[in-house]
Order: structure tokens, then C-alpha cells, then sequence
């Protein structure tokens, strides 16, 4: 059984993430989903950023 993620242990915002969303309703699901998505994001951005001998995360490494 999967685990389910905790609202501490989110990056997202539940709250701003149904705001953005307009014409839909949003599962419980979606949000550990978003979450883990957002999580791979930031770890790609990472690697590029350390690969082009930086420290500092920009908008170039998404």
C-alpha cells in the first residue's frame, strides 16, 4: 500500500493548488502526485545547476 503524504510533508500548497485549478474538481491523490513531480523537478534543476558548477538553482535549469 502506498504511503500517504502528510500536509507537513508536502512542498505544494493544497490550498493554492485547488485555487489554480478553474474548471475541475481535485482528488485527494493529486496532490502527492503534484508533489512528487514538483520534488523530481527541483532534483533535475539541481543536477544541471551542479553540473554548470553552480549553487544557485535558476530558471534556465527547469
Amino acid at each position: 500500500m502506498k504511503k500517504k503524504a502528510k500536509a507537513a510533508d508536502l512542498i505544494i500548497s493544497k490550498a493554492r493548488t485547488k485555487g489554480a485549478v478553474k474548471n475541475a474538481n481535485v482528488a485527494g491523490e493529486f496532490y502527492g502526485a503534484l508533489d512528487k513531480r514538483v520534488r523530481e523537478i527541483i532534483k533535475g534543476a539541481e543536477i544541471r545547476a551542479k553540473a554548470n558548477k553552480r549553487k544557485t538553482l535558476k530558471a534556465c535549469d527547469l
